[in-house]
């Protein structure tokens, strides 16, 4: 196993912070929509709608670190970088979830 290029480490690194911020806005975001929009549909759905925010935004943190060590993982080893399906995952995640916002938009 041989050490990658600083740099590509240091940008493995910040890509890493990206997603981690992107869960910590999902997280906000959830919690925002739960806590400071009153009229924004029944309450009921409100807090659906802001759970799955706050355990999408969970879930990519977890799924940011394995990416993050599986491509770390490769560089070392001079293999390809692995698929990306956190991707999928965070993109029909958050469509998904804007839908239903969508939804409670024009309800209300």
């Amino acid at each position: 196993m041989t050490e990658p290029d600083y740099r590509f480490t240091l940008a493995n690194e910040r890509t890493f912070l990206a997603w981690v911020r992107t869960s910590f806005a999902l997280v906000a975001g959830g919690v925002a929509l739960d806590q400071y929009l009153p009229d924004l549909g029944p309450p009921v759905a409100r807090t659906v709608v802001g759970a799955a925010l706050v355990v999408l935004g969970g879930v990519l943190a977890a799924l940011s670190h394995r990416r993050w060590r599986a491509a770390q993982r490769a560089m070392r080893e001079d293999r390809p970088l692995p698929p990306v399906p956190e991707l999928a995952v965070l993109g029909y995640g958050v469509a998904l979830l804007a839908m239903v916002v969508l939804v409670l938009v024009v309800v209300s």
